[in-house]
């Protein structure tokens, strides 16, 4: 029996993917890798078929057409047999301690009949170039080692947001959210760690620093100037969230739900809105009115939340340049808090 299943989405990834199925295939036969293959030109998929060769009671390797990280993460979970499914991007690692504990949680909660909906563990910014990194702990929001429902989640502030690397979905239960990422798009993960959250009901805290998130690449999405020019792909996801559910739907959840579900839409809200005024220009000014009136169009409620009543009000109320500017100062002070500029 498989207890979870990691899905490794690759483009072009010849230089770093070995250090990450290294990483994987050392916990033994419990562990599925599903290696995505999404239309690389170099030696990806040679790479990706010798692992498969050398452990294939672990590994398998998928191919497909181009189609982006979101499309590769639904491919995934298509193939995936085991009890829970993750997202291990190409280029980041998982550490091998840390796993062993997670899955020898799940694998004592699976015996007891007591498994968990969701698994959450903490994830590390890592600049290895420099020697850097920085913890992201979730022990303010959750207790540790214990089963929790949302009602006991304690509130997220500010920039904070659960991510795509320090979750880990039953595998059934994200079927049945329905979250289909859209192709071709970049920071699909915001759709990933929002989506099926209604779904998981029961969950389940490690204070474990599992998953290493590379850092220094200059073709990151990350990157600064990299994720300015691509605000039209905020926008896209910033829609694809506003459109899962209704705000009467969000208010029907469970009290801690209901309140993560509405910041973590104003918490990305901000994101798309600096993301956009980085630049002024005629087309970024017609695109983020053309997202209110989408927002307005869809769900008056929740353009009044988002609009008036919710931190984007405040950043999207500033003069333009001016909230350029702030989203330079906010992405600068982030880079130091993280200790990774």
């Amino acid at each position: 029996m498989k207890l979870i299943t990691i899905a490794v989405p690759c483009y072009n990834s010849q230089d770093y993917l070995h250090t990450c199925l290294d990483s994987l295939v050392k916990s033994g036969t419990e562990v599925e890798v599903i290696v995505v293959n999404d239309g690389s030109t170099d030696n990806t998929q040679t790479i990706a078929k010798e692992y498969e060769k050398k452990y294939p009671n672990i590994v398998r390797v998928v191919s497909k057409m181009n189609g982006g990280h979101g499309s590769a993460v639904n491919e995934g979970l298509k193939h995936a047999t085991g009890l829970f499914y993750k997202v291990v991007d190409s280029d980041d690692w998982l550490d091998e301690l840390a796993f062993n504990q997670l899955l020898d949680t799940i694998r004592k909660h699976y015996e007891e009949k007591t498994l968990a909906d969701l698994y959450i563990c903490n994830f590390i910014y890592d600049k290895v170039l420099e020697n850097r990194s920085y913890v992201r702990s979730f022990k303010k929001h959750f207790k540790t080692e214990r089963f929790l429902s949302w009602k006991e989640v304690k509130t997220f502030y500010g920039s904070q947001v659960l991510l795509m690397h320090s979750l880990i979905y039953n595998t059934d239960l994200l079927r049945q959210s329905n979250t289909h990422l859209p192709s071709h798009t970049f920071y699909v993960d915001n759709i990933f760690a929002y989506k099926p959250l209604p779904y998981m009901h029961k969950i389940y805290y490690l204070n474990i620093d599992l998953y290493h998130y590379f850092i220094g690449r200059e073709d990151q999405s990350v990157n600064i100037k990299v994720f300015t020019q691509r605000y039209d792909q905020q926008i896209r996801v910033m829609k694809e969230m506003v459109m899962a559910y209704s705000y009467n739907e969000i208010t029907r959840f469970e009290k801690g739900l209901k309140k993560y579900m509405f910041h973590c839409l104003g918490a990305i809200m901000v994101i798309t809105i600096l993301f956009t005024v980085a630049k002024d220009d005629n087309e970024r000014r017609e695109n983020l009115q053309e997202l209110w009136c989408f927002i307005k169009n869809r769900d008056v409620k929740l353009y009044r939340l988002l609009r008036l009543r919710s931190l984007p009000a405040i950043v999207n109320y500033l003069p333009w340049r001016l909230r350029g500017a702030i989203m330079i100062m906010v992405y600068k002070h982030l880079r130091r808090r993280l200790k990774l500029g």
